[in-house]
Formats: structure tokens, sequence, C-alpha cells
């Protein structure tokens, strides 16, 4: 059985929208050099307030 990784061992990001730190997802594992918002809700909101 492989070790598991603990989140906070996993890459982070900060988002583009929110300025909140993000962590990798499993989903994201091809793209993650493309992924720049923590959330869709972040990515439809491109370029707005910074909370």
């Amino acid at each position: 059985m492989p070790k598991m990784t603990r989140k906070a061992d996993l890459a982070h990001k900060i988002c583009a929208t929110c300025g909140r730190p993000f962590a990798w997802r499993r989903k994201w594992a091809k793209v993650w050099a493309e992924v720049r918002y923590c959330s869709d809700r972040c990515r439809a909101a491109k370029g707005g307030k910074k909370a």
C-alpha cells in the first residue's frame, strides 16, 4: 500500500482573484501549470476586486 501524502505536503498556489492559497488536486494533475483560480466562482469573476 502506498504512503499517504499529507495535504500540507502538496503544491500550493495563490488564487489570482481572491488571493487565497489553494492546494494541488488530482483533477488538475495534467494542467497544474495553467491553473490560476481556486474555484469556478473565482474564474467567473476574473480580474475582480481582491477581498
